[in-house]
């Protein structure tokens, strides 16, 4: 790393370390553990750029040169403008974490992604499982680490940044388990879907090995020791901070289990299905996973507001639900009520839209936040899936803040 890039980072670094130390950042964390205790005392608000980032940080704005420290730039600098720019419920903590050093995991069978040309762009790809026979050739997923590699890269960034931030190892290893989309991926969606119909015990076979498979990998993260918690400034399911005091759970003594965090289980690619078949082909194979946590959170971007009874029901330890843009906000208030976190997923068009329509977006904040107090619900606004601001980082500023307003009026 040139001395250019090493300075540069570190500058960062400890902007972000003063911004960590601000008495906010503390009051924030009490907000998110009442919050996953089910007793905020407002609606809280996170805001997540995800593709918009690109234009809220232009790549030619970096100061450094080297891809590694460039990465590293990237991640400091979103830290950074974050507690600038958006009044939201966002946690700045003096952490920088590091992965392990470990391939992908794969089931040995992988897709033919087809990519148009245009940057970020649409795809299709070509599904490998074609028959029966194809699951059988379905790899368990292996966890291998590289363990020099692990620690010089962890005594690379202690190096780099060990006096100004707390550099950690700590194993992020999935986003969700929820197999219906892996098996969407291998399968094809048109065929998952007509499968249901014409051929169900296929497609039980291959949720079945799915669901098998990575039991497997996950007793093996469990085993080796390489599992981190996630009940502290932990971006967990589909919007929301992991902040309580409910994990770990009991019997921990420092190795950590499944059953000490917050585990995750969506079915994107389920959004047209009934909740019978959802039952069926999904969530008769996720629950296994979801028992093994300690706490849970169910949904995305699928509406889930005709299959709440079976999740409330069925879903053990189920504390956070997403209520996407296409979820009828009453049904879902009706039946969550104060069972389990309302995770509201606002329209990201009303931000991304060709115009910025602030009233709108006050309007819409303003009736979810009625419905759910009129159903005692705990509520959090989580902006996401926002692929564009149309190169106006300005309107991510003006919703967070009218977020915060409409939260506030609720705590009045």
């Amino acid at each position: 790393m040139t001395k250019n890039d090493r300075t540069a980072i570190r500058d960062l670094a400890k902007r972000v370390a003063e911004i960590a130390a601000w008495p906010e950042q503390e009051e924030k964390r009490r907000l998110w553990y009442a919050q996953n205790s089910l007793r905020a005392p407002r609606p809280l608000v996170f805001c997540s750029p995800e593709g918009s980032w690109i234009e809220l940080i232009p790549e030619e704005s970096l100061a450094c040169k080297e891809e590694q420290a460039r990465e590293i730039e990237r991640e400091l600098r979103r830290a950074v403008y974050a507690q600038q720019h958006f009044a939201d419920d966002r946690v700045c903590d003096d952490v920088y974490r590091v992965g392990h050093a470990a391939p992908r995991p794969s089931w040995g069978l992988e897709p033919t992604f087809h990519h148009t040309e245009t940057e970020r762009g649409s795809y299709v790809w070509d599904p490998p499982i074609k028959t029966r026979a194809d699951i059988d050739r379905l790899q368990t997923p292996t966890v291998v680490v590289d363990r020099e590699a692990t620690r010089r890269n962890l005594e690379f960034h202690q190096d780099l940044l060990g006096d100004i931030l707390r550099v950690e190892l700590h194993g992020d290893w999935w986003w969700a388990l929820g197999l219906v989309d892996e098996w969407a991926r291998l399968r094809g969606i048109t065929q998952m879907f007509l499968d249901m119909s014409d051929d169900p015990a296929l497609m039980h076979a291959g949720m079945q090995r799915l669901m098998e498979g990575k039991l497997a990998w996950l007793d093996s993260l469990e085993g080796q020791g390489l599992l981190g918690l996630n009940n502290g400034n932990d971006y967990v399911g589909s919007g929301g901070l992991g902040f309580t005091d409910g994990l770990p759970s009991s019997g921990f003594a420092g190795k950590v289990r499944l059953v000490d965090m917050w585990g995750f289980c969506e079915a994107q690619t389920f959004s047209e299905v009934g909740p019978a078949r959802h039952e069926e082909f999904g969530l008769r194979y996720q629950l296994p996973i979801l028992e093994r946590f300690g706490l849970n959170c169910y949904g995305c971007c699928e509406p889930l507001h005709l299959k709440l009874d079976l999740l409330l029901r069925q879903v053990p330890r189920l504390r956070r639900v997403s209520v996407s843009p296409w979820a009828d906000k009453r049904i879902s208030a009706e039946k969550l009520g104060a069972r389990a976190i309302y995770s509201w997923k606002p329209n990201p068009a009303y931000l991304a839209g060709v115009d910025f329509d602030a009233d709108l977006g006050r309007r819409d904040i303003r009736e979810t936040s009625g419905i759910c107090r009129t159903h005692g619900c705990a509520l959090e606004i989580i902006l996401k899936d926002t692929h564009t601001c149309n190169h106006q980082p300005w309107r991510f500023d003006a919703w967070t803040q009218i977020a915060m307003e409409e939260a506030e009026q609720v705590a009045g």
